[in-house]
């Protein structure tokens, strides 16, 4: 344990001792997980499917919903009698065939691909969502989400990697992508729209998120829920606000041995005041908190964010009108909260 620098200026102690493999002894998961009724397990990483001996001990002992986020190469490996059972699979395409290449590697989109269409013959019926990641290199995000939809996928969220470290910071060329990005969003939102015209709801879960909020006057917290909501174990058993800050001693939120009602909460402070939050809710508490951009990089990705925000709210008296008239339905909008599909990206 002692101080790392990786552009983190030095701001927290890490722990690096978590092993690779976990070693979460499952009658103790157990203990901890039946302690909240409305638990549920989401499988993440890493890959979760490099352990698949585990994910099978973990459902073969513990009665409550699953959830998995994967890359999907390996999908084809976990029998269907477990994966049938895993009600929603968050599936990492980032749109076409050539995209999806560049980003993740040759032949990764036809492996995918391959899997999700052996999962549907083997009777898959959860709610498969494309998990999407939008580089500084394309972002004519349109362009992507139709294509997933094309390839049959209803359900699709997405997240932008525009750089992180202050190092990588190239603000005219940053600039030029939100510049795309933001107007290709606004063709999505008017696209999306045209389609539930027509009485068609896809989850385009940034959508729908701020939709489902506005309808209900719901303020909310941050929309992954990490640190209130959310917590991940790690492969030690420590339980930590943040899945991407898993190794930050300050997120430490807790242990198995630690009452659900008793891990520690984590607020966003960095965000009061600001005119949007009770719709984006902070957007990531790992990205607040690292503070690995400059100030002018993370202003341009608050005011994309306003920018969405403002897009879904213009659309809203179209999408009033088509609940009235019977078009759609105020529950098309509803959504299982914190799973893992990103409503602010």
């Amino acid at each position: 344990m002692g101080e790392f620098d990786n552009g983190l200026d030095k701001k927290f102690d890490f722990d690096f001792s978590d092993p690779c493999v976990s070693k979460v002894k499952v009658d103790e998961l157990k203990k901890f997980i039946e302690k909240d009724s409305e638990a549920v397990i989401i499988f993440y990483g890493g890959e979760p499917l490099l352990q698949i001996d585990k994910i099978k001990e973990i459902m073969d002992n513990i009665d409550v919903p699953f959830r998995m986020q994967t890359n999907g190469i390996l999908l084809g490996k976990l029998d269907s009698e477990y994966l049938n059972r895993i009600g929603k699979i968050l599936v990492s395409v980032d749109g076409d065939e050539k995209r999806t290449d560049k980003n993740r590697g040759n032949g990764t989109y036809g492996k995918v691909m391959a899997n999700v269409k052996l999962m549907k013959a083997n009777g898959y019926d959860g709610e498969l969502v494309a998990r999407m990641t939008i580089a500084q290199d394309c972002p004519d995000l349109k362009e992507q989400v139709l294509n997933l939809v094309e390839a049959g996928f209803t359900s699709i969220h997405w997240q932008l990697d525009v750089g992180f470290y202050k190092e990588d910071f190239d603000e005219a060329k940053i600039g030029e992508f939100f510049e795309k990005y933001n107007r290709s969003l606004s063709e999505l939102v008017e696209w999306w729209v045209g389609e539930i015209k027509q009485g068609r709801v896809l989850k385009l879960y940034p959508f729908i998120g701020i939709i489902d909020s506005i309808l209900k006057e719901e303020p909310t917290k941050i929309r992954c829920g990490a640190g209130h909501s959310g917590y991940a174990i790690s492969t030690s058993g420590k339980v930590v606000g943040c899945p991407i800050m898993n190794n930050i001693e300050s997120f430490k939120a807790g242990d198995l041995s630690t009452e659900p009602k008793d891990l520690k909460k984590f607020e966003m402070n960095e965000c009061e005041g600001c005119e949007v939050l009770d719709l984006c809710g902070g957007r990531c508490m790992y990205w607040r908190k690292a503070g690995l951009w400059p100030e002018e990089g993370d202003k341009m990705i608050c005011d994309s964010i306003k920018h969405y925000i403002r897009e879904i709210q213009l659309v809203m008296p179209i999408i009033l009108d088509c609940i009235i008239n019977d078009i759609v339905h105020d529950g098309d909008f509803e959504y299982e909260k914190y799973f893992g599909p990103e409503i602010i990206p």
